[in-house]
């Protein structure tokens, strides 16, 4: 998985990568969702944050916060969020501070991330885990993504897209052993 690019500090992050780069043993998980944001401008809802084209956008039009709401029919493991902000294009669009929030539902939704964004421009990376996303997960059936404010106190915000990561299932669901080639599991009974 790529870091967010030229720097992280204490839940600033500064920068951001051209390239979409997402290590191997994860895969997108938000198109098994529902998903809601809490306004937008005629044209410029849910659909411009998912159809991978990165000059559409989601336009708030509204009171802060803005949030997109991403729910699950089950309980998923995530690990990653990616956004693609560009404050070169949007400038006073941009969110600044981002709350990233997990829960069973609107009721009991709880902060597990608070990230500033620096003038970010390409893909912005927000781990859900600790320093090593594969030591922990956010296991919930919501996500709440929450724009606190933005760059120059704009009022709406711009969001190009978004893409939600949790961690690939094993292939062979009955293998003890999490093997991935066919030839290390035809040698792994257990006797």
């Amino acid at each position: 998985m790529a870091e967010s690019s030229e720097g992280e500090e204490e839940g600033k992050l500064t920068g951001g990568d051209q390239q979409l780069v997402v290590d191997d043993d994860l895969h997108e998980m938000a198109k098994k969702a529902a998903w809601s944001v809490s306004s937008c401008k005629p044209g410029n809802g849910v659909l411009s944050l998912r159809d991978d084209n990165l000059d559409t956008y989601w336009q708030s039009d509204g009171a802060q916060p803005h949030v997109v709401n991403i729910q699950f029919q089950k309980k998923v493991k995530l690990q990653l969020v990616v956004l693609y902000v560009d404050f070169k294009l949007d400038e006073s669009y941009t969110p600044s501070k981002i709350s990233i929030r997990a829960g069973d539902g609107f009721h009991n939704l709880k902060e597990i991330k608070a990230v500033e964004l620096v003038k970010p421009t390409g893909w912005v990376y927000v781990s859900l885990s600790g320093s090593d996303p594969r030591e922990t997960f956010v296991n919930t059936f919501m996500l709440q993504i929450a724009v606190l404010s933005n760059h120059l106190n704009g009022r709406d915000t711009h969001v190009r897209q978004i893409k939600v990561y949790g961690p690939r299932r094993n292939p062979f669901p009955r293998q003890p052993l999490q093997f991935t080639s066919t030839e290390f599991i035809s040698y792994s009974t257990v006797r």
